[in-house]
């Protein structure tokens, strides 16, 4: 066991839907392996109430320095990262003038394998200890990423885009001999899903990336699939743009909505993720609450891209779950405080009667516990629970410093209570305010 004493910033469990921050000034986070051998949570709380227990054994003490869950990024994309910051007028040409260019590079294993090497470093470096990310419609980008985060110990969930009509033909899913590229698709899904998910820290995620550039046949298969493994996630993108849900709704007019399409298809249940969901009505709402699905909220992407603002209010009003990504590279900082920032700003602005005012600790908690039920990894059900750091979780965190820069020491300095404290972090907050990232081990 080791034990670190520090200021602490965790989560109690959620009472009436609602997580509430728990902050300790002085406190001890103790953590030890748990019968699999990997490190958790053993104890949380106040220095003077646990040093008894456990002060004869290690203890790191980190005066003026703040313990917190490692952050969950609920929709990224590893080869996207040479994109960020490329100027279009919109989702669709930004993806055919930057974006596609870029991912044909993936095929190629040498460039998958440093692309994931950057990008996973990049994560950590930024306090990001769980990632939902996308990789391309080439096995050698999902293999790549895969094997550098098993190295990183670092959890970590993705999978091969599906991507069969509609894009760059070097871009689709390629057929071998006979076997059409659909069906190729479909066989390597499943071999990647075989061959990684479950294996150390590491989760497959079912991956078309929006249904306008996968044939009927292919989401088709991807929901057959999604039946077989009940326990892989599924991911894709819905209702970001409204020029792309007028496409979707042209090749699937049989289908309610846009987001009703994946369900048609099998492709709605808890463990499924969609990023964005801003152009919904209640009816996708409800849909989303009753299958268990949840929104992936991009708002530095969304502000960028001109989409739109995710509609907070007709979420907590028809109750569904949500959380926080940065959507790299759409999404314009691997950081989860731009990311909160920007959320804070969608909250005041964007909804339908402005001014909503998403607290600092909700924001936080989109962007670890609330993330972390959003991806059924809470610990609800007996598995793995991250994003928090209450006894039984994976000890993934990160050591904040809230003088990493002369303004934050300023502000941080003049804090009367939490939300004053976490405002500030969020406000003036970017990689340097991460003095170390920590991952959970295998002992």
């Amino acid at each position: 066991m080791k034990a670190y004493r520090a200021s602490l910033l965790w989560f109690a469990p959620p009472s009436d839907g609602v997580a509430l921050a728990r902050f300790e000034q002085d406190g001890l986070l103790v953590v030890g392996p748990n019968a699999q051998g990997r490190q958790v949570v053993q104890a949380i709380g106040p220095w003077h109430d646990l040093q008894a227990q456990y002060a004869q054994g290690p203890v790191e003490h980190l005066p003026g320095r703040i313990i917190a869950p490692g952050f969950i990024d609920l929709h990224i994309h590893y080869p996207q990262t040479n994109v960020i910051g490329s100027p279009a007028s919109g989702l669709l040409p930004w993806l055919e003038n930057y974006t596609f260019p870029e991912e044909k590079r993936f095929s190629a294993p040498e460039y998958s394998a440093q692309a994931a090497t950057f990008f996973v470093a990049e994560l950590l470096r930024n306090g990001v200890t769980t990632a939902l990310a996308f990789a391309t419609s080439h096995p050698e980008s999902v293999n790549a990423l895969f094997a550098e985060a098993q190295v990183q110990q670092m959890r970590l969930i993705t999978g091969l885009c599906l991507m069969d009509r509609h894009a760059p033909a070097d871009l689709l899913n390629q057929g071998l001999g006979s076997v059409s590229g659909t069906e190729q698709s479909l066989r390597d899904t499943e071999a990647l899903i075989q061959r990684w998910h479950g294996v150390d820290r590491l989760g497959y995620a079912i991956t078309p990336r929006f249904a306008p550039t996968s044939t009927e046949a292919q989401l088709r298969g991807a929901g057959d699939l999604a039946k077989q493994y009940g326990d892989v996630w599924i991911q894709s993108h819905v209702a970001e743009n409204k020029d792309e849900i007028t496409w979707a709704r042209e090749l699937f007019p049989q289908s309610r909505s846009y987001l009703a399409t994946y369900d048609d298809f099998g492709l709605m249940r808890n463990r499924a993720i969609y990023a964005h969901c801003i152009h919904f009505d209640d009816d996708d709402r409800a849909l989303m609450r009753d299958t268990g699905a949840a929104a992936a909220i991009s708002p530095t992407s969304n502000l960028f891209l001109g989409s739109g603002f995710f509609d907070y209010e007709g979420a907590n009003r028809v109750g569904y779950q949500y959380g926080l990504a940065s959507d790299v590279g759409g999404g314009t900082s691997f950081s989860p405080f731009h990311t909160m920032l920007a959320a804070y700003y969608v909250g005041r602005e964007g909804q339908t009667k402005p001014g909503l005012s998403l607290s600092p600790q909700h924001l936080w908690w989109q962007h670890t516990a609330g993330a972390a039920a959003a991806l059924g990894l809470d610990g609800a059900n007996g598995g793995p629970a991250v994003g928090n750091l209450l006894p039984g979780c994976e000890a993934d965190f990160v050591v904040l410093n809230p003088q990493a820069t002369p303004l934050l020491a300023r502000k941080t300095a003049l804090a009367s209570n939490l939300d004053e404290l976490l405002f500030s972090l969020i406000v003036l907050g970017d990689d340097r305010l991460i003095e170390k990232t920590i991952v959970s081990q295998a002992i």
